[in-house]
């Protein structure tokens, strides 16, 4: 890990790298549905697109609360960008915990290094948070397995160079690692969505893909409740710094707005109720803010809690962001409707945190579980 000088040094680069490369071309990578191959590979090579992973492997070697800070600062520039960010550390995060020295030495450093972007495939036409029951199958057949299926919503999957494909064999749910151009693989981008629009999202058909059984990442049988798992509360983690950023850029947006707008003779901000949406919008995120760290503090330390310390860091954030946005929005009035503005961007991009990595209908049960379990006072 990095020392605290260091970790500072980091979150300052990537803070004025997006200032210079990313901010001023986040609406413009929204309408145009396209991310520049040159920032791509750019921030890959700078280790960025590898933030969590140990410098063993190539990667920056942050610290969980490091890399949630990292990740808000790629995040408040642009959410397409922070989504790379989190698919390719979650990739990073399934092969560094689960698999062999030769697939860390091959797939990882190559991820880390920026020669190979990866991508989860877990979601599919019929299956999105049940993934305990994906469609997707695999067979053995000598020293391979052959896989059968589509995925679909696949974040960059329609530049990813491989791919972590989840499939089932009856009770079995298994991870492999799944080249691109290996016969068989189909794959299709999906345009025209309401938010992360340059998120290169893709539907991967698996007609009889064959891969050697040396591509099995962790036990077989073992994708769901290692592999999986893993993921998606990796995925959570920074799904939930992702709010915070949003909702950061927001606050941002509207107090600047509202101390430079004048209405009614006076600064938008001296109006009583723009005041108090104000403060509501700060107290959310400071809240917000204190969750994260928490949950990275927790992730740290290895607390047994620390996954559904996540999730709820994960719950409020996607909620307060979709909240805040929404006040930005209202704040700007008409101009907040416009293209040129990146409040109505935010507010959308907001609304997909509400969605991915687990819906805050699942958290909440996730969380309800908790409290049941840990709040129940029982009366003499």
């Amino acid at each position: 890990m990095k020392t605290a000088e260091q970790t500072i040094d980091a979150i300052e680069e990537i803070r004025q790298y997006c200032n210079e490369h990313i901010r001023p071309f986040a609406n413009e990578f929204d309408e145009t549905e396209h991310l520049p191959e040159s920032l791509i590979r750019d921030m890959a090579k700078k280790g960025y697109l590898a933030a969590g992973i140990p410098s063993s492997y190539q990667g920056l070697g942050l610290d969980p609360i490091a890399y949630g800070q990292f990740t808000e600062q790629v995040g408040k520039a642009c959410c397409n960008v922070r989504t790379l960010l989190t698919v390719n550390s979650l990739v990073g995060e399934a092969i560094l915990r689960y698999g062999t020295e030769d697939q860390k030495q091959g797939w990882l450093v190559e991820l880390a290094k920026g020669e190979k972007i990866g991508a989860f495939a877990l979601s599919e036409p019929n299956i999105g948070s049940d993934a305990n029951h994906v469609e997707t199958s695999y067979q053995k057949k000598g020293q391979s397995y052959v896989l059968n299926g589509k995925k679909k919503w696949i974040s960059f999957g329609a530049i990813a160079d491989f791919f972590i494909v989840i499939a089932r064999d009856g009770e079995q749910v298994t991870a492999f690692l799944v080249d691109r151009d290996q016969t068989g693989v189909e794959i299709e981008r999906i345009t025209g969505m309401m938010a992360n629009r340059a998120s290169y999202l893709a539907e991967i058909t698996l007609d009889h893909v064959q891969v050697h059984e040396d591509c099995v990442l962790g036990p077989v049988g073992g994708g769901f409740n290692h592999v999986v798992s893993l993921a998606l509360d990796h995925g959570r983690y920074s799904v939930a710094w992702a709010g915070l950023a949003i909702a950061q850029e927001a606050v941002d947006s509207l107090v600047t707005y509202s101390r430079k707008r004048t209405q009614f003779n006076e600064k938008l901000y001296k109006h009583q109720m723009i005041k108090g949406m104000i403060g509501d919008a700060v107290t959310q995120l400071h809240a917000a803010r204190a969750l994260c760290l928490k949950a990275g503090e927790m992730r740290e330390a290895n607390h047994p809690d620390a996954i559904t310390e996540t999730s709820i860091a994960k719950y409020f954030t996607s909620k307060i962001a979709v909240d805040i946005t929404n006040t930005n929005v209202q704040i700007h009035g008409g101009s907040g409707f416009s293209r040129e503005n990146s409040a109505s961007r935010l507010y959308r991009e907001a609304k997909v945190l509400e969605i991915i990595e687990g819906t805050s209908q699942i958290q909440q049960q996730v969380i309800a579980n908790y409290g049941l379990r840990h709040y129940f006072v029982k009366h003499s």
